[in-house]
């Protein structure tokens, strides 16, 4: 007699291990099982044998070490067992198969776009753009120690209607912050948390640039004697926004990974992505999992 239950889906950090999969459901768990074999299928549809990164226990759990993109996919065990009649001693040899499918994952790459306001004396003339060179250096040497960089700045002068007044020459000036991404690449092959180090650093970086912004809201609103400069940061115009990227290899997809919406998780076959992309595209010809680009 063969029962099959439904699929798991398991996902696990890049690097890290596997928790132990049980080859057994809960129900059959609370009982005695006599004789129990089990029998492992991985991705390549072979049998599992104990190794390096493959660890079966003698009650047939199983746990992969240092989780790899190429380790992902199905991993079906079946579990015999027997009942046996007390009055006749008659066995009858009983199966289960469980599947569970683990996903490599790894946590997304942190980036943040932000966006200040200044005022300024005129939509026209060379001080806007000396201001603007000048605050993203100032950015730049606050975060440099993070490795940590200001990317894609930008900026506009626009007139704006403020209440109980008439036009005024805004700048509206806009940035991201990110991490200075070849070097982290190079630092990041082989480490285990790499990911948490860098996205701890662009954190920092974000409490630093906002405390930096703060306290310029403070020093001219809250020091009655200071003159305002004609060109000075608005107050409350601070606004962020993270943005998250994945590695080659990774993407994000909630519908299909509802359990790890947040996470890059693996690119399946039929599927790549580039570096800094945020999903897996397809490619029809693409076999195995984790694949960069398209043949």
């Amino acid at each position: 007699m063969c029962f099959a239950l439904p699929e798991v889906k398991i996902y696990v950090e890049l690097h890290h291990n596997s928790p132990f999969l049980v080859c057994m459901d809960l129900s059959l768990a609370k009982k005695e099982t006599v004789d129990p074999t089990y029998l492992w299928i991985g991705p390549n549809e072979k049998p599992l044998t104990g190794s390096y990164q493959i660890n079966i226990t003698q009650t047939g759990k199983l746990m992969v070490k240092d989780f790899l993109e190429s380790l992902s996919g199905l991993y079906t065990c079946t579990l015999s067992y027997k009942i046996i009649k007390s009055q006749t001693q008659e066995e009858k040899i009983i199966t289960q198969t469980y599947d569970f499918m683990m996903f490599a994952y790894q946590e997304p790459d942190y980036s943040y776009q932000m966006a200040v306001r200044f005022t300024a004396k005129s939509c026209v003339g060379r001080y806007n753009e000396l201001l603007f060179r000048v605050l993203k250096k100032t950015l730049d040497n606050l975060i440099s120690d993070l490795s940590c960089h200001v990317t894609e700045p930008s900026y506009k002068c626009h007139f704006v209607k403020l209440p109980k007044h008439g036009l005024v020459p805004e700048l509206f000036i806009a940035f991201q912050v990110s991490t200075f991404a070849p070097q982290w690449k190079s630092a990041c092959n082989d480490a285990v948390d790499c990911e948490d180090n860098t996205n701890y650093n662009v954190l920092q970086a974000r409490d630093r640039i906002e405390e930096f912004f703060r306290s310029q809201a403070y020093v001219f609103y809250h020091n009655t004697n200071k003159t305002l400069p004609a060109m000075h940061f608005m107050d409350h115009s601070f606004q962020m926004a993270r943005m998250d990227s994945c590695r080659a290899g990774f993407g994000k997809n909630e519908g299909l990974h509802s359990n790890c919406a947040t996470c890059c998780v693996v690119c399946g076959p039929g599927t790549f992505s580039r570096d800094a992309d945020v999903t897996c595209e397809t490619c029809s010809s693409i076999l195995n999992y984790g694949a960069k680009v398209c043949p």
